[in-house]
């Protein structure tokens, strides 16, 4: 935050004066921080464990594996090469996981 040095300074009885005045303001502003929110709206997007997804479709495509990629052996992600930290007995593991 900018500060200029050549306004005219505050003396502490001004300072005072402001922070009661907003405190009063935000304790009067009480009801415009309360939300009005429907539950049954807001539960309906919520999808139970266990529901029934046989109908659904992926609409992602899903490639292999590719030559310069790995699978890291602790987070299970795919990287590119570029990511590995290190390998050990045939284990790779990507440097988001070995940090």
């Amino acid at each position: 935050m900018a500060t200029d040095y050549d306004a005219p300074r505050k003396n502490e009885d001004e300072g005072d004066q402001d922070s009661i005045q907003e405190l009063q303001a935000r304790r009067s502003d009480k009801s415009s921080g309360v939300v009005d929110e429907d539950e049954t709206e807001a539960a309906e997007g919520f999808e139970l464990p266990g529901a029934d997804l046989s109908g659904e479709e992926l609409a992602v495509r899903v490639l292999p594996r590719q030559a310069d990629e790995f699978t890291c052996s602790s987070c299970f992600l795919v990287h590119h090469r570029s990511q590995l930290a290190y390998e050990k007995k045939g284990q790779m593991v990507c440097t988001e996981c070995a940090a």
